[in-house]
């Protein structure tokens, strides 16, 4: 059987039907939606890799670099493996990857099977990403539902400047 949808123009995906309604959505998580937010791709000798947009960089003697992981996911398992690890900041192109390695776009063959690589003794890198830190893994402790990271950043490699990919309000956005 085919289904006409009766509004023209409407989308097939137009809201999350899974999505808490508004009024019952907490309002911490309602205000960490609306602090934009850097995303980039962490990945670890593995290869593993996630998408993490809880990054925040300090620069200090050592430099230090924060973030927030799921303590389930194969990227922390493979850093805690290694000890080490590398952060892409990502750009407009990178929705996809993002999505991939947020476990919400397919992957056959494996997250890592398609696109440029290019490979670090801290993870393999996206090859046309903003750069990317290796960070030797210093600390962790359990912080709200994830685990926060803490980690030394021992190189820095910089390509061009390049637009950052944001995530604010369940969404990605781009400076404009």
């Amino acid at each position: 059987m085919f289904h006409v949808n009766p509004k023209p123009g409407a989308e097939i995906h137009h809201t999350d039907p899974f999505a808490v309604p508004a009024g019952q959505r907490s309002p911490v998580r309602r205000l960490r939606g609306r602090l934009a937010a850097p995303v980039t791709l962490w990945t670890a000798p593995g290869p593993a890799g996630l998408t993490v947009s809880s990054t925040l960089v300090a620069e200090g003697e050592p430099d230090r670099l924060l973030g927030l992981v799921d303590p389930e996911s194969d990227l922390w398992a493979a850093v805690e493996e290694a000890g080490r690890f590398a952060v892409s900041p990502l750009g407009p192109p990178h929705r996809q990857l993002a999505d991939r390695f947020a476990g919400l776009f397919p992957s056959p063959g494996g997250l890592f099977a398609s696109g440029s690589w290019t490979d670090t003794p801290y993870g393999p890198v996206p090859s046309d990403a903003g750069g990317w830190a290796g960070c030797r893994l210093d600390t962790v402790r359990e912080f709200g539902w994830g685990l926060l990271v803490e980690a030394t950043v021992e190189a820095v490699d910089l390509a061009e400047e390049t637009t950052p990919l944001l995530h604010y309000r369940g969404r990605y956005r781009e400076l404009t």
